[in-house]
């Protein structure tokens, strides 16, 4: 049962990253990036399949060097999601994995060379209908922006990106988002907030080199978060020093949460307590491992106990209401004559969310074909 946002996306320009829409109102779309070797094709694609299986949007592949180009052409081969490709200082590279089918070209202009070279790749990249992304780092800065503001600054990062930004304005190049990352959440925040008033691209967000997976997720969150409240932003991606998939996880629980964009089940589980009338922590934590695989929308909620249980249940697509021995099940808020055994709920739990699931898609994909007829 998921409740529309109340927030009010910011206007921005409509560019196409494959076959993935971004900007001008699209769903913001969520991506990763491998840590394979590119080199090694087998475990990238292997990697790129993983990351897509979660739910991914995007993946970003980063191309270091001209044999790192010709392992992207096998790669670029054996996947089907859009990739972006990570390149810096070579311009040859870009074209080449032009060449080979990128999806959008990472790259800051100002550093792959003269206008000639510049213009060699913006050129490319008109011509095969090729995104760029000018990715602005607080850790990379340009050193006369570290000399002239001391520190990375908000308005450090902005005049970064606005000198990359300057230079497609003159080659007449608008097919391009923007990013404006640092490390520290105040910093990318204040930062993003400047850019979105002084451009109309999208913006792709990011708190970039976050941490492990915990303090990842939540600097993440707090950052992402403040940005995505205001209206803010049109691709994510989620920095972790952990396996790429759970970075699809945590970007797709961040928009749930705001309610921005809901794939697969949002658990809505109590902490528990001593009125707790069976193992909640124990039975989330296996639904949600038994559950991946499901990317219908879908609202859970498992309460030990009636206090609060009945609530969360009627506004839930599956309830739960802990009581002793057996439990009270709801489905569509409405409570059902059958309850459900305290001593196998996770077994019984899956069938029924199992096939809540293949009954909203079910709908969702009429409702869909009767909107195209």
């Amino acid at each position: 049962m998921f409740a529309e946002s109340p927030i009010k996306r910011r206007p921005s320009k409509r560019i196409y990253v494959g076959n993935v829409p971004v900007g001008d109102g699209a769903p913001i779309a969520v991506q990763s990036m491998t840590n394979t070797p590119t080199v090694d094709v087998d475990a990238t694609v292997a990697q790129i399949k993983r990351i897509q299986a979660v739910g991914a949007d995007i993946v970003r592949v980063s191309v270091p060097t001209m044999d790192a180009a010709e392992a992207f052409k096998h790669i670029r081969q054996q996947v089907d999601i859009p990739l972006v490709a990570d390149i810096h200082f070579d311009y040859r590279i870009a074209l080449k994995v032009a060449e080979y089918g990128v999806d959008c070209l990472r790259i800051n202009p100002g550093n792959i060379g003269n206008e000639q070279r510049i213009r060699s790749v913006v050129d490319c990249a008109r011509d095969k209908n090729i995104p760029i992304r000018i990715g602005v780092n607080g850790g990379s800065l340009e050193r006369d922006l570290q000399e002239k503001y001391g520190e990375p600054t908000p308005e450090a990062l902005v005049e970064s990106a606005m000198r990359h930004v300057d230079i497609l304005d003159r080659l007449n190049f608008d097919q391009f988002k923007v990013s404006v990352k640092a490390s520290d959440v105040f910093l990318a925040v204040g930062a993003y907030r400047l850019l979105a008033k002084q451009i109309e691209q999208p913006l792709h967000l990011g708190i970039t080199e976050a941490g492990g997976a915990r303090a990842g997720a939540v600097k993440s969150a707090v950052g992402l978060g403040m940005l995505l409240a205001d209206g803010i932003g049109d691709t994510i991606r989620i920095s972790l020093a952990a396996d790429p998939v759970e970075e699809i996880k945590v970007g797709f629980d961040i928009l749930k949460s705001l309610r921005i964009r809901s794939r697969g089940i949002n658990f809505i589980a109590c902490p528990s307590c001593s009125r707790q009338e069976f193992d909640v922590i124990g039975t989330v934590n296996a639904l949600e491992q038994r559950l991946e695989d499901i990317l219908t929308p879908m609202d859970v909620s498992i309460i030990g106990c009636v206090v609060n249980g009945p609530g969360e249940a009627e506004v839930s697509d599956i309830g739960l209401t802990g009581a002793r021995n057996m439990s009270g099940f709801y489905e569509g808020g409405v409570r059902q004559k059958e309850r459900l055994a305290n001593d196998d709920l996770v077994n019984q739990l899956e069938k029924r969310i199992r096939a809540k699931a293949a009954m909203l898609s079910e709908q969702n994909r009429i409702n869909v074909n009767q909107l195209e007829d």
